[in-house]
């Protein structure tokens, strides 16, 4: 199983916002993200709207582009697109900064 850890930015005036987006995070898409075999998946997040992610999948990147082919998942991400630091132009913003494990404990 490979752990994975990733950075989003969002835009610091659209936190409250995101973290109500989550409240709750629709069943559906909780289930493309289960069925796509993406396990322990956690998001913690800083005042300045910097998001941390984790999860832990079989390959975390077919996993997300699993995710990311559903309904579901074209759905959510354009509800919550707005709030994410990029090009407006750009169709899918929010795109993650994968971090490279460098130690790992047991």
């Amino acid at each position: 199983m490979e752990r994975v850890c990733f950075l989003l930015r969002l835009k610091k005036e659209c936190v409250d916002d995101y973290l109500k987006a989550h409240d709750p995070v629709w069943p559906e898409m909780l289930e493309a993200i289960h069925d796509a075999g993406i396990r322990n998946y956690s998001l913690f997040i800083q005042k300045d709207g910097m998001i941390v992610g984790y999860m832990e999948a079989e390959n975390a990147r077919e996993s997300m582009a699993r995710v990311g082919e559903t309904d579901v998942s074209r759905r959510w991400e354009k509800s919550v697109a707005p709030y994410f630091e990029g090009d407006p132009g750009k169709e899918s913003r929010g795109e993650p900064i994968w971090l490279r494990q460098y130690f790992y404990m047991p």
